[in-house]
């Protein structure tokens, strides 16, 4: 018989699965992993991100696990967008979703004017230009690729698109950020030598290690949950279902049904005696990591936070609903939050507590919370 879970339920066991309620993730390397990857377009956000599911951390921590000690590395995976992965999954993230994306924007490359020969023609002058350590920003790397004599655009979406076609074909990565106006700039670097070698796993072999990650870091949910997450084509993500299909049990929601690794299902967590406030940055994956989100987010202020065009806007999450949106003031020290509803007491006081967390990982000198009225206001 499948468990039977209300919205409550639903909410507080993908607030667990992605470490946003519980017992905190050990360190950046265990919050990535246990949240099945952080995507990280958004540098800000994606530390924000590890604060939500830690304690303790600054962002410093973040920003040497990437580019000091190398244990998470940013590189693009799933739905072909950059995130943050252990650096010991990397590899064979990038063996196995790689090809599909590459496939899926090779008519955007040819019209931006990388066809497969100047491309093939890059990869190898991208090689020799960043072995031996050396790390270049994307528009040094782009200006070093011309000079080699392979006839890359430096203006326009060229550059963005031959750094991404590398990355995905598993031949750079990102490295450490340098000191630029307005914040840090990323540069690139070889990936085999930033994160070591790695072996190929069969595809059944990485499909399942993929949908398991997957279950642990967001169920219960449900097979199209799964492919919108990856972005594998329909027949891959079945694949992938149907690997770890015995390891699962039904969960009857109210939203059809969904399944969990059946340890999980079993002990599903009930809703907290004490409301769980969190703040979550951008893209953050519990908003992200589902075709529908209907019970995180209330159907009639769904543009709040996905307004259109993939993106996903911070949010206030009240035991895993959203019930705010938030954004910095002019000062970059205030959180604005502009509430869908009036908010308690005891919600103002577990939303000034989040938010003097957020200003003690930024390392700011105090964050001010600006607690707006009407949830309809901009």
């Amino acid at each position: 018989m499948p468990i039977a879970v209300d919205d409550d339920r639903l909410r507080a066991a993908r607030m667990n699965a992605q470490l946003l309620m519980g017992p905190p993730a050990a360190g950046v390397v265990g919050a990535v992993r246990g949240a099945a990857a952080v995507q990280a377009q958004d540098g800000r956000s994606a530390r924000l991100a590890v604060r939500a599911r830690t304690g303790g951390l600054v962002a410093e921590d973040v920003r040497r696990a990437v580019g000091e000690e190398r244990s998470v590395v940013r590189t693009w995976a799933m739905r072909g967008t950059l995130h943050v992965l252990p650096a010991s999954d990397a590899g064979w993230l990038v063996d196995l979703l790689g090809p599909v994306f590459v496939r899926r924007s090779r008519r955007r490359r040819v019209e931006l004017g990388l066809d497969d020969h100047v491309c093939a023609r890059a990869e190898d002058a991208i090689r020799d230009i960043l072995s031996g350590g050396t790390s270049l920003t994307r528009a040094r790397l782009v200006e070093e690729v011309n000079k080699a004599g392979v006839p890359v655009p430096a203006s326009g979406q060229a550059p963005a698109h031959l750094v991404s076609y590398a990355a995905l074909r598993g031949i750079v990565c990102r490295g450490p950020d340098i000191a630029a106006d307005g914040g840090d700039e990323p540069t690139y670097v070889l990936m085999r030598e930033w994160v070591g070698p790695w072996e190929s796993r069969e595809t059944d072999s990485a499909l399942t290690k993929l949908a398991r990650r997957y279950l642990w870091g967001y169920g219960p949910a449900a097979p199209e949950d799964f492919a919108s997450w990856s972005g594998l084509p329909a027949a891959q993500a079945r694949r992938g279902w149907e690997l770890v299909s015995g390891e699962l049990a039904e969960v009857a929601t109210d939203r059809g049904p969904a399944w969990a690794p059946r340890e999980f299902a079993e002990a599903l967590p009930g809703t907290a005696p004490v409301p769980s406030v969190r703040l979550v940055g951008g893209f953050d994956g519990y908003l992200l990591g589902y075709r529908e989100r209907g019970a995180a987010v209330p159907q009639h202020h769904a543009h709040r936070i996905a307004p259109g065009g993939g993106i996903i806007h911070p949010a206030v999450l009240v035991d895993g609903r959203a019930v705010a949106r938030w954004r910095w003031g002019r000062d970059r020290e205030t959180v604005v939050v502009e509430p869908f509803e009036p908010f308690s007491a005891d919600l103002v006081s577990g939303l000034e507590a989040e938010v003097a967390d957020v200003g003690r990982f930024l390392g700011l000198d105090a964050a001010r919370l600006d607690l707006r009225g009407s949830a309809e206001a901009g």
